[in-house]
């Protein structure tokens, strides 16, 4: 078994609405509480940052079981959603909803559209932090797979 450790460092010089920092690895940002929640918006906040880490997470995983499966692709992006809910001051990370675009090469088949959708599918549930937030904030995909067009 090969385990990472990964480490971060956070600085918090005030109170609810000061601005801290943190640092881990090639991440260095200012934090604060968005505006969305009454606070300052300097930086980022844990919302965009567990975002964040979805995002990356599924798009790696999905360009390396393309890459395994040997799909070429034209372009792969993708936007997500982050919903969050603040009921009676109790706030929930809801759910994530992924959209990613795969552009496949003009010639791309039938079957690899296909391959490609599954992918999409199989790359969710395989993402590392898909499965830590599994069970408490629900994640959605909304893929679309089309061909270069000439």
């Amino acid at each position: 078994m090969a385990l990472h450790s990964f480490h971060l460092k956070a600085v918090w010089p005030g109170l609810r609405n000061d601005v801290g920092e943190i640092e881990a690895g090639n991440l260095k940002t200012k934090i604060s509480i968005p505006p969305e929640m009454d606070g300052p918006g300097v930086g980022t906040n844990p919302d965009e940052m567990l975002l964040g880490a979805a995002a990356t997470c599924y798009i790696i995983t999905l360009a390396a079981m393309m890459q395994r499966s040997n799909l070429d692709k034209e372009d792969l992006t993708m936007e997500s959603e982050g919903i969050v809910d603040v009921t009676s001051g109790v706030i929930t990370y809801k759910k994530i909803i992924h959209r990613p675009r795969i552009v496949l090469k003009r010639d791309a088949s039938e079957k690899d559209h296909e391959l490609a959708l599954k992918l999409a599918k199989k790359a969710e549930v395989s993402c590392m932090i898909s499965r830590a937030v599994a069970g408490n904030v629900a994640i959605e995909l909304e893929p679309e797979v089309t061909n270069l067009s000439s």
